[in-house]
This record gives C-alpha cells, sequence and structure tokens, in this order.
C-alpha cells in the first residue's frame, strides 16, 4: 500500500470579544482565538497536516486570509473542503491524531465532542480520530495564556 505521512501545526493568539472554538466546539471561555476564520488551531493544524502529506501546500494556499469568502467561516466546513482534497488524489485517512496546547482551559470534557466532530467531517470511524490537551508548564506563549497551538499528524493512504 501507498502511504503519506503528514504534519501540520498552529498557533493563534487569545484575546478578549472572540469565541474559543477547538476541534469545532464551542468551548466556554473568557477569551477566544483571534484569525481570519474561527481560528480553529487543532483543526487548521490537521488541515495542513492532510495537505502536507500528499504536498499539497497549506490551507493559506487553498484558504487565503485575504480572500473576504473566508471570513469568520467556521474550520469544520473547511475541513470538509480538504478532505475533498485529499479524496480527489485518491487517498483516504488511516488516521490522525492531534495535540492541542493550552494552559487553559481545561479541555478534557471537550475532547470526545472534537472528535465526534472531525470524524463526521472527514467520513471516517471515530477510533481513527486521536485528540490529546497538555499544557507548557506556565512557559512560552501558550503557558502564559497568551495563545492557544496545536500540532497534528497523519497518515493517508492510497485508496485502492
Amino acid at each position: 500500500m501507498n502511504f503519506r505521512i503528514g504534519h501540520g501545526y498552529d498557533l493563534h493568539r487569545l484575546v478578549e470579544d472572540r469565541k474559543l472554538i477547538l476541534g469545532g466546539v464551542d468551548i466556554p471561555y473568557v477569551k477566544g482565538l483571534l484569525g481570519h476564520s474561527d481560528a480553529d488551531v487543532a483543526l487548521h493544524a490537521l488541515m495542513d497536516a492532510l495537505l502536507g502529506a500528499l504536498a499539497l501546500g497549506d490551507i493559506g494556499k487553498h484558504f487565503p486570509d485575504s480572500d473576504p469568502a473566508y471570513k469568520g467561516i467556521s474550520s469544520i466546513l473547511l475541513l470538509k473542503k480538504v478532505y475533498e482534497i485529499i479524496s480527489r488524489e485518491n487517498y483516504i485517512l488511516s488516521n490522525a491524531d492531534i495535540t492541542i496546547i493550552a494552559q487553559k482551559p481545561k479541555l478534557l470534557p471537550y475532547i470526545p465532542e472534537m472528535r465526534k466532530n472531525i470524524a463526521d467531517a472527514i467520513g471516517c470511524d471515530i477510533s481513527q480520530i486521536s485528540v490529546k490537551a497538555t499544557t507548557e508548564e506556565g512557559l512560552g506563549f501558550t503557558g502564559s495564556g497568551e495563545a492557544i497551538s496545536a500540532h497534528a499528524v497523519c497518515i493517508l493512504q492510497k485508496n485502492i
């Protein structure tokens, strides 16, 4: 079988007067992520991993922040579009693993819904999607509460 591995990373600043959306879940918190779209770092990292696995660039190439069509758009919708691109290349997701780095809020209660949202958007089994959260023990941008970041890796396999 033909396998491809991709990695993605994203980071957005936390600001007041924005919703905090992670993995397609609206999480109650005093701050949200700043960005052109809904700034969902978890899904942005995943989309970059999917596109990177096939050397198709990144989400900035496909959905530029200079395009008003993407202002405030749901990253779940963008993930669906990215997976359509992957499918047209005749690949399917084997699995994806996402790590969200945030000092606050605690994300454990929201992870099952994140996994379901991602699996539904891609059209795969929830067992193929892993989402984890960690802190940076008060260090760096994420540890100080200035930002939230995410890493994602995925394995795609040729759909034979």
